[in-house]
């Protein structure tokens, strides 16, 4: 599985990457929505995108609308993740995520999340 994972937290990155690199799936990484819309102009074959909601520069937010007005990365499988109010952010966007969860999360419960999103996708 291809993944991209966008944080600003340099831990919660490095976590996230060693558990689905375990699994041999190719993991890019990004630090805000910016350097994710870039990763993905490259390379738009993502199988599922996990990014946090509240960072710098572009938020995941707004990342997700450019997301899903784009056509080679529309159908991809979007999570996303924050420590802020869950309700709030799905009422704010006129986009939604495929799955939105709380921040302290179990990063093993996120990577099945991720592989049964992307798993759906294929399906």
């Amino acid at each position: 599985m291809k993944v991209l994972l966008v944080d600003d937290d340099l831990i919660h990155l490095t976590i996230l990457r060693r558990i689905f690199e375990k699994s041999n799936d190719e993991v890019v990484t990004a630090r805000n929505g910016k350097e994710a819309l870039r990763c993905l102009e490259f390379d738009p074959g993502f199988q599922v995108i996990l990014t946090d909601i509240m960072m710098p520069e572009m938020d995941g937010v707004e990342l997700l609308e450019h997301i899903r007005e784009c056509d080679s990365t529309k159908d991809i499988p979007t999570i996303g993740f924050t420590s802020g109010d869950v309700e709030f952010f799905r009422k704010q966007t006129s986009e939604h995520f495929d799955q939105l969860v709380a921040k302290p999360m179990d990063f093993y419960d996120l990577y099945a999340l991720a592989r049964s999103s992307a798993r759906a996708a294929i399906n």
